[in-house]
């Protein structure tokens, strides 16, 4: 059994330094979050095949404690990058971790699914690693709302695990009309679905 500066110890925040996609990072996490000790790898094979602009506005849905979501704010400094989640904790800890890492040019909102984002709001990038356990039915809710926040020509960029490779390239062209596969692993795939700007067709009378 534990004493009691053990169980002082297990409830202090954790702390590690890493580097995302080029990018210095600091993080203060808990027991609770995903992986909370390291980035796990499926955000690092993410990260590694993002491509944005400077300027881009970024969402990272399901931010959990923020590595998706600064690694975005790093690589676009002349942008605005969001980061949401529905669970209290992950937003507190996020915004912590925006502080440590002087990303004034980001923030953190609590939101159920993207109900809680103004609707009028679009983005360049929206980046996620989706949770095996989410659900199809909830998983193509979120691909919906992801294509209705893109701005024509926006990226929207999964990571999953392989299991859900085929179900996300099925549904990715269902709603975006396109999929790229941009890295499949031993255990999880990178995909890319583009917003294509919608266009209007006369008909001669």
């Amino acid at each position: 059994m534990l004493n009691v500066e053990q169980l002082a110890a297990l409830r202090q925040p954790l702390q590690f330094a890493t580097t995302l996609a080029g990018q210095p990072l600091h993080f203060t996490t808990t027991w609770g979050l995903f992986s909370p000790r390291e980035i796990d790898g499926g955000t690092r094979l993410l990260l590694e095949h993002i491509s944005i602009a400077a300027t881009a506005d970024c969402l990272d849905f399901g931010c959990g404690y923020g590595a998706i979501g600064m690694t975005l704010a790093r690589l676009a400094p002349r942008g605005r990058t969001l980061l949401i989640d529905k669970d209290f904790v992950a937003i507190e800890y996020a915004q912590r971790n925006l502080v440590l890492n002087q990303l004034t040019h980001a923030e953190v909102q609590l939101s159920n699914g993207f109900n809680h984002i103004d609707r009028e709001r679009r983005f360049d990038v929206i980046a996620s690693n989706i949770p095996a356990q989410v659900g199809k039915e909830l998983l193509t809710l979120l691909l919906h709302d992801a294509h209705h926040h893109l701005r024509d020509g926006g990226q929207l960029y999964l990571v999953t695990v392989n299991g859900l490779r085929q179900f996300m390239q099925r549904n990715l062209n269902d709603v975006f009309g396109n999929y790229t596969k941009l890295k499949q692993g031993s255990h999880y795939t990178v995909a890319r679905a583009q917003k294509l700007p919608f266009i209007r067709t006369s008909s001669l009378t």
